[in-house]
C-alpha cells in the first residue's frame, strides 16, 4: 500500500498499481504492456480497439459475452408512469434501452472469495 490510496492488482503474475476501487483504461494498457511486451502505445491502442468493438456491438443491439467474466445485456424498457417524489404528480417515462451487466458465476465466486 502507498500513501495515495492505491493497491496492487496481481493477475497471472503481473503486478499493477491501481487506485483502490477503480481500474482504468490506462491500467489495462499498462498490464498488457508488462504481460505481453507490447509498446505502451500499442497496448493502449489494443485496449481502445477492444472497447470500441464492444461498444460497436452494443450499439448495433448485440449482447457482449466474455467467458469467465460476464455478459453485457441490452434491454428495452417500455413506457411507464412514474411519480415525482416531491410533488406526487404522475409523469410518463419514455421507453428506453438500458445496458445491464451480469457477472459470470466464475467472477462471482472470485469476488466472494476475495472478501
Amino acid at each position: 500500500m502507498t500513501d495515495r490510496n492505491e493497491s496492487v492488482l496481481v493477475s497471472k503474475g503481473v503486478a499493477v498499481m491501481v487506485d483502490a476501487g477503480t481500474l482504468t483504461r490506462a491500467d489495462l494498457a499498462e498490464a498488457l504492456h508488462r504481460r505481453v511486451g507490447l509498446s505502451r502505445a500499442d497496448s493502449a491502442r489494443m485496449v481502445e480497439q477492444i472497447l470500441e468493438k464492444m461498444c460497436g456491438a452494443l450499439a448495433e443491439g448485440e449482447n457482449v459475452k466474455i467467458s469467465g467474466f460476464g455478459t453485457f445485456v441490452l434491454r428495452d424498457k417500455g413506457e411507464r408512469i412514474g411519480r415525482n417524489p416531491k410533488t406526487g404528480v404522475e409523469v410518463p417515462i419514455a421507453p428506453r434501452r438500458v445496458l445491464t451487466f451480469r457477472a459470470s458465476q466464475m467472477m462471482r465466486d472470485r469476488i466472494a472469495g476475495a472478501s
